[in-house]
């Protein structure tokens, strides 16, 4: 089954497999949003809604899904308030697989994104970023991906370069890449302390509860990483606004773990980082049909001139000071 392959993952599938679980399903079947893999609220006969997430073929190794779950249930054994996978009670089974497809259940959580720049809100979230780093510091991911410039730089750079920049800007790009990676270079990135984290903390990946505050959801990203990972794309606005927000984000956050205020400085290049790793990302994943039907504008030259000139100020970024905790 190839990395893109989800042709057999029919409704009447997703139900026979979440029924191989022992759960009897009403056949209601609503896909949510999820693009890297297929994500569905499932009906329930006589119980609340489930979700079932299909991970995507090829892409994790089992052991590495394994470990995943293994991080959300030591934060949940913590009572941190994250969406973890449900256990089977018979045999403590978290992953399962029907027909040639890996799955996990979770049980279905409201609640909404978190206020961009609310300082009250990013504070919250940072004394919940303590705690699960103080549990990420525990123990170290053994089969979980690195965050390195090879996986995040050098790979989608060349998947990007050899099949989709136009022609016309490939010298840019180049010029850019090999700018930004001397640059990504000079930080070390690899002398930074790295921990386990949830690795994709954005506010998309948060849900805000009226009565229970922040809940991380979607740790399909885990990975060792430097402890800022999970904090600057928390962080928007102006400069003054970032300094601001993330001084409340660290007051926050050292309640419950300390923090390094060297890693301010890797802020703008881990920016640079997923800034490509993003387009290499949808680059990666064209040939899934999902993708040019949720993302026309990827692949035009439009989009392809906005990202150099995007890679080109992060240049220009990273030679200014880093954010600084007030």
């Amino acid at each position: 089954m190839t990395i893109d392959d989800y042709s057999q993952l029919s409704p009447d599938l997703v139900i026979r497999a979440v029924e191989s679980t022992g759960r009897i399903s009403d056949a209601r079947v609503m896909a949510l949003n999820s693009y890297e893999n297929r994500v569905y609220q499932i009906g329930i006969e006589d119980e609340k809604p489930i979700v079932a997430k299909f991970y995507r073929p090829a892409r994790w190794q089992t052991a590495q899904i394994i470990e995943e779950h293994h991080f959300c249930q030591d934060l949940m054994n913590a009572e941190l308030p994250i969406v973890a996978p449900l256990v089977d009670e018979s045999n403590q089974q978290t992953l399962f697989e029907f027909e040639g497809y890996r799955f996990a259940l979770f049980q279905r959580k409201g609640g909404q994104a978190p206020e961009a720049g609310d300082l009250e809100q990013i504070h919250r979230l940072g004394m919940l970023l303590g705690r699960v780093h103080a549990i990420g510091k525990q123990h170290d991911f053994i089969a979980r991906p690195r965050l390195t410039v090879e996986r995040f730089l050098h790979v989608p750079y060349q998947c990007v370069r050899e099949g989709f920049m136009p022609s016309s800007l490939l010298a840019c790009y180049d010029a850019v890449i090999t700018l930004l990676s001397d640059k990504i270079a000079a930080l070390q990135l690899n002398q930074s302390v790295f921990i386990r984290t949830h690795g994709d903390c954005h506010l998309g990946n948060i849900l805000w509860t009226r009565d229970d505050g922040p809940w991380l959801v979607d740790f399909d990203d885990c990975q060792s990483a430097p402890a800022i990972q999970d904090l600057w794309m928390l962080l928007t606005g102006s400069r003054h606004e970032q300094e601001s927000q993330l001084s409340e984000l660290l007051d926050g956050y050292t309640m419950f773990c300390d923090f390094d205020a060297r890693e301010l400085r890797l802020i703008e290049g881990l920016r640079s980082l997923r800034m490509i790793h993003y387009a290499g990302w949808l680059a990666m994943r064209w040939n899934d049909p999902a993708f040019p039907k949720y993302f026309p504008w990827f692949d035009t030259d439009s989009y392809w001139q906005q990202h150099v000139a995007e890679l080109e100020q992060q240049c220009r970024l990273m030679d200014e000071p880093p954010l600084r905790w007030l």
